[in-house]
């Protein structure tokens, strides 16, 4: 939405009577909304992710300086139907923006990867796209349901000296966990710049 979109849209929401608005526009600060609102409109601003379409989103919602508890657990009503929520200072949604609004993206290149990768040792397509996506969704799974962090359920998978030691070894030394810490960072600094634009 560009800006003189939401000011118009502000508009006409104020002029409809709304009491409140929850807002998913990238880099509109509360603070803004609010002055294209007025007053006595209470604003909730959300970062949600793409999954929230099979209904398996992550969202995190900051309050406006109006909103209220009940504002706060209106939106979170709303998002949770779709996903998880979490609250979050309004000063935190560049790095939610980073880590779980752009993170889709990263765990669909990391599956494209995967795929490709089993292809390449001789798998046909298909079974290595089942087999990727499974995974993934398989290991997501068994994270949140866990009580143990990520790295003790990757220890436990990994023998000393086994093929997935090898594996995680040539992940390492190819750099990927630098890339996911830099990938999240720059999607970070870049939400922060188009805040400001």
């Amino acid at each position: 939405m560009k800006p003189g979109d939401v000011a118009d849209t502000c508009r006409a929401l104020a002029a409809a009577g709304a009491t409140r608005v929850l807002s998913i526009a990238a880099g509109i600060t509360t603070a803004a909304l609010q002055s294209a609102l007025g007053a006595g409109i209470a604003v909730v601003r959300a970062m949600p992710n793409t999954p929230a379409v099979v209904r398996a989103g992550a969202a995190a919602i900051a309050p406006g300086s109006s909103a209220s508890e009940a504002d706060l657990d209106w939106a979170s009503s709303v998002l949770e139907a779709v996903g998880v929520v979490v609250r979050v200072s309004e000063d935190k949604l560049d790095a939610v923006t980073g880590l779980s609004g752009s993170g889709p993206a990263y765990v669909f290149v990391m599956a494209e990867s995967m795929i490709e990768a089993g292809v390449l040792v001789g798998l046909p397509r298909d079974v290595a796209e089942v087999l990727a996506v499974q995974t993934l969704l398989g290991s997501a799974s068994l994270l949140e349901s866990s009580d143990e962090a990520a790295a003790s359920l990757r220890a436990q998978v990994t023998s000393p000296g086994g093929t997935t030691a090898a594996g995680l070894r040539a992940l390492e030394s190819g750099g990927f966990r630098s890339a996911v810490l830099d990938a999240v960072a720059a999607a970070t600094d870049r939400s922060r710049q188009l805040g400001q634009d």
